[in-house]
């Protein structure tokens, strides 16, 4: 059992999101599809609810900061009432692109952190060029989860995970120049680490040029065996587990 932490397969992303994920259930892949605005949700709660091994984590990321309304906020809070839902996100903060709205962000943030505690739901959180902003929020609500495709070091990476959150790990892991992931992953320990594509996006150095999918997962799991000195059948099995224990998935 392969269990895909983040990815963004629907129709406003990927024209053929359907047949990746059908591709995904003959490969005995489970997927959690993030959701990032009011469209990308209603697309992933459709989805989730057509197919067995599609589960949801809905949330507005930080792009619809300078957006959000009352009535976005009370159509979020009543979608996480659906049993399909696992997780909110994917949220966060990302000053990578613009630090002008940063005040937005983290009031979108903290709004997104307030729902996860009023639904008992864990977090999908995105954070670029704002990871002590990040946990500084994070260090203020009771909650737990996944740092989506985690970049930073492994001294706060550790900081984190005493906080409750799993590591994320994706494609980049594979690049060949990304030394400091490479690093990150062996201080931690693998009991924290989740696996994720990020599909479509951040394709593993092995489908360069490709649009990235689910079953690229293997090209994960196999850096991240190389790089701790284990077999990948047990990589594939503790991060399942991981996943499982952190999004309640009663998963064969």
């Amino acid at each position: 059992m392969l269990i895909d932490t983040h990815c963004h397969i629907y129709k406003s992303e990927m024209e053929n999101a359907q047949e990746i994920i059908k591709e995904a259930a003959k490969n005995d892949i489970s997927i959690i599809l993030n959701g990032t605005d009011p469209q990308s949700n209603l697309e992933i709660l459709e989805l989730s609810d057509k197919y067995n091994n599609v589960y949801a984590a809905l949330g507005y990321f930080h792009t619809f900061a300078d957006k959000i309304t009352d009535e976005d906020i009370s159509l979020l809070d009543s979608q996480l009432e659906n049993d399909k839902v696992i997780a909110v996100g994917e949220i966060g903060l990302d000053y990578y692109y613009t630090k002008e709205n940063k005040d937005k962000q983290k009031e979108l943030f903290e709004e997104m952190l307030n729902l996860a505690q009023k639904h008992d739901l864990p977090v999908i959180v995105h954070s670029r060029k704002s990871i002590q902003d990040t946990f500084d929020i994070l260090k203020k609500h009771d909650v737990v989860g996944s740092m989506h495709c985690y970049q930073g070091s492994a001294e706060m990476a550790q900081q984190l995970i005493k906080l409750g959150f799993y590591i994320g790990i994706g494609g980049p892991i594979t690049h060949t120049n990304n030394k400091k992931t490479k690093r990150m992953v062996k201080k931690i320990d693998i009991n924290h680490i989740l696996v994720e594509t990020d599909s479509p996006y951040l394709t593993p150095e092995e489908k360069k040029g490709e649009e990235n999918t689910s079953l690229n997962l293997k090209y994960i799991i196999g850096k991240i065996a190389e790089e701790l000195g284990m077999q990948e059948d047990e990589v594939i099995r503790i991060t399942a587990q991981n996943a499982k224990r952190l999004f309640n998935l009663t998963i064969d």
